[in-house]
């Protein structure tokens, strides 16, 4: 099991390496694709995967993710808009097909999977996007992996009994100072050779910080949702880690913060 899930762990992140690497379509295509499988795995929680609702969720999230790659920003809040009329107009026409936890659904992944998880791709296609989408899984993987490990060495204290009982809070502080420290030491490499209009060495930190804290609450989160829903894990497309939103729940969450305190500290060069 162990073997498994190292090696298919290797192969993801050899996948994400490379589609961030290279930026532009390849770096939407891919994004776009993990967004739609993630949704898919909200959707079948609630055995709507190949209904009706799905087809506009999946229509929706691929018109928003085209929205931004045509630069097309004044028309992704027209299309979340749009989406959400789709779906109560298919809700009413196929009344009582459906179920209101069911639409609702519909609407909630298509929000928390495809929309947050959109700014992954507009993290990388900020100015020094290549640089700063790595604050991403600093802060998101940085901190949960130090957490874990502050926790093995010196977790007394529960953070979250029922959610998550291996949580402390210990590992909760470890892994935020640790993120920062990450982040620290990642502005300090970059600052040998690219010339930011601020200090990375001081700003990375916080970005991380704040992004570790942040993904911490995305992680008990996506646990209460398979808690409340009853199920161990959200697929099994990954071998040994369970579905796509098993390894991108932090990711999910964290994302959209990343990008707007980038954007805060760069000075909003997009």
């Amino acid at each position: 099991m162990f073997k498994q899930r190292l090696i298919s762990g290797i192969i993801l992140v050899l996948i994400a390496a490379f589609g961030l690497y290279m930026g532009g379509i390849v770096t939407f295509a891919m994004t776009l694709i993990v967004a739609l499988i993630g949704y898919s795995e909200i959707l079948k929680i609630y055995h709507i995967e190949k209904s009706s609702l799905a087809v506009i969720g999946y229509t929706g999230t691929i018109l928003y993710y085209v929205a931004l790659l045509f630069d097309l920003e004044q028309w992704t809040t027209a299309i979340i808009i749009l989406f959400l009329i789709f779906l109560l107009g298919c809700y009413v026409v196929r009344f009582p097909k459906y179920k209101v936890d069911q639409m609702m659904a519909g609407f909630f992944g298509f929000v928390y999977v495809a929309v947050m998880m959109s700014f992954i791709y507009q993290i990388r296609e900020l100015q020094n996007g290549g640089e700063f989408v790595v604050l991403l899984f600093l802060a998101a993987w940085g901190n949960d992996t130090l957490a874990y490990c502050t926790g093995m060495l010196i977790g007394k204290h529960k953070m979250s009994p029922i959610l998550s009982p291996k949580k402390s809070i210990e590992g909760l502080v470890g892994g935020i100072v640790g993120a920062a420290i990450l982040g620290a030491l990642y502005g300090l490499y970059l600052n040998t050779y690219i010339r930011f209009s601020f200090n990375p060495v001081t700003m990375f930190p916080i970005v991380c910080g704040l992004g570790g804290a942040v993904s911490v609450i995305g992680d008990l989160a996506a646990s209460a949702i398979k808690r409340d829903s009853g199920i161990k894990d959200y697929g099994t497309l990954i071998p040994g880690h369970g579905g796509i939103l098993d390894r991108f729940d932090s990711i999910i969450f964290i994302a959209p913060v990343i990008y707007y305190l980038t954007v805060m500290i760069s000075g909003g060069a997009i």
